[in-house]
């Protein structure tokens, strides 16, 4: 999950077959396109070498195949939520930081994010149907994609003024009026001195 971008419940019915080399076949995509994840290789490694269970099965790498895949997700998640009580995560102010299996995906994203992989790629390794789902998913994380804006922005500010001048770290001054008249007054007086220039 935390390399590859799997939901839980894909990662624990993973598929021994969908490993080639040190890629992970994530999925088909509708255009028949297959869509590959580079794995590390530690992670390969891991995989590779996972001991046989008390039911081995050659066909995945996390589950037996008995029973429904949605009784073995629920496994892993009481599994995973017992890790996070033992690892006792806390927030910045001292709480118990509230942890989901889900968090790898997000740190996958986000990794992938702040690292300038483009949105609309990070959404196709993540198997959104829309890039607008990962816009709403992970935008509002991505203070580094927030800051560059913010860069970039004020570069803009600079384009066309005289090197050593701009505003740089501060927004534009406001024009100061030229006349004491306010609102309509001032929109009115501006239409009368266009009309008769």
């Amino acid at each position: 999950m935390r390399w590859s971008g799997l939901r839980i419940r894909d990662a624990v019915t993973l598929e021994r077959h969908r490993l080639h080399g040190d890629s992970l076949l994530l999925y088909q995509a509708k255009t028949g396109q297959a869509v590959y994840v580079p794995l590390p290789t530690h992670v390969v490694d891991a995989l590779v070498n996972i001991p046989d269970g008390p039911r081995p099965n050659l066909r995945y790498f996390f589950w037996s195949g008995n029973g429904a895949a949605k009784s073995v997700v629920a496994d892993w998640q009481r599994a995973y939520r017992r890790l996070f009580e033992l690892a006792d995560i806390r927030t910045l102010d001292g709480e118990l930081k509230r942890c989901h299996p889900h968090m790898f995906r997000d740190t996958f994203a986000v990794e992938m994010l702040l690292a300038g992989v483009p949105i609309d790629q990070v959404s196709i390794l993540l198997g959104h149907s829309s890039v607008k789902i990962t816009e709403r998913h992970y935008a509002p994380f991505v203070k580094a994609r927030q800051v560059q804006l913010q860069k970039s922005v004020r570069n803009a500010w600079k384009v066309g003024e005289p090197a050593g001048q701009g505003p740089d770290n501060h927004p534009p001054k406001a024009a100061r009026p030229t006349s004491k008249q306010k609102g309509w007054g001032l929109i009115d007086n501006t239409r009368r001195k266009i009309r008769t220039a």
